[in-house]
């Protein structure tokens, strides 16, 4: 991969990531909740996520699943079901005294995040289709694929985690004005519209035509 064809592809990392998304929503959320250092456990959950696509798409697992209308389906209507059980675990969400949950002891629930980050974007099929639809643009077939893909992998990653760390600190401002209960259950009920607007773009993709 030459210097040219990373900057591409760092500019359309950047235009990805940066792109409103379940990711975005998820770092928002863990961070209006936990903060921004203990939003990183989440963050973690979903570059692992991510990582796992590229991975798939890699040893070509990724085009079977993209090329498999049973497989497409099965993971697109699991991450529609998740992102459902956010959006209902969103909206019942109760008010908290959130000063107090941003500063608590950091040591629990990590596995937690993790696992809900990860879950996140591993059920979402948008990242198999998006590796499969762009990342062959970068990758030059007839030199080492390992280097190429690593280089992927660190660039994605690296874009991802400033993105996401973006939206988490982001929504952290927010707590300067939400010290009611009705100002928390409003914004509960946003992000579980967004969770579930997510959803819904989720359940409306479609797999585009099989290739030979």
């Amino acid at each position: 991969m030459t210097w040219q064809m990373w900057l591409a592809f760092f500019g359309a990392a950047i235009v990805i990531a940066v792109s409103p998304g379940a990711g975005a929503v998820q770092s928002m959320a863990t961070g209006l909740t936990h903060g921004v250092k203990r939003g990183y456990w989440s963050i973690a959950g979903l570059e692992v996520g991510l990582m796992l696509q590229l991975t798939l798409v890699a040893v070509g697992l990724g085009a079977a699943v993209a090329n498999s209308i049973l497989a497409f389906t099965v993971i697109k209507w699991l991450g529609v079901a998740y992102l459902a059980y956010l959006a209902v675990r969103q909206w019942r969400s109760a008010a908290l005294d959130l000063d107090a949950q941003v500063h608590r002891a950091a040591d629990g629930g990590r596995m937690s995040l993790v696992s809900r980050g990860f879950l996140v974007n591993a059920t979402n099929p948008k990242g198999l289709l998006f590796f499969l639809a762009v990342m062959p643009q970068f990758v030059v077939p007839t030199a080492p694929l390992l280097p190429q893909y690593l280089a992927i992998g660190v660039t994605m990653v690296a874009v991802d985690l400033v993105v996401m760390g973006f939206y988490t600190a982001l929504s952290v401002r927010l707590l300067t004005w939400l010290r009611t209960p009705r100002q928390q259950t409003v914004l509960n009920r946003v992000f579980s519209g967004l969770f579930a607007t997510a959803a819904v773009v989720l359940a409306l993709l479609r797999r585009g035509p099989a290739t030979a």
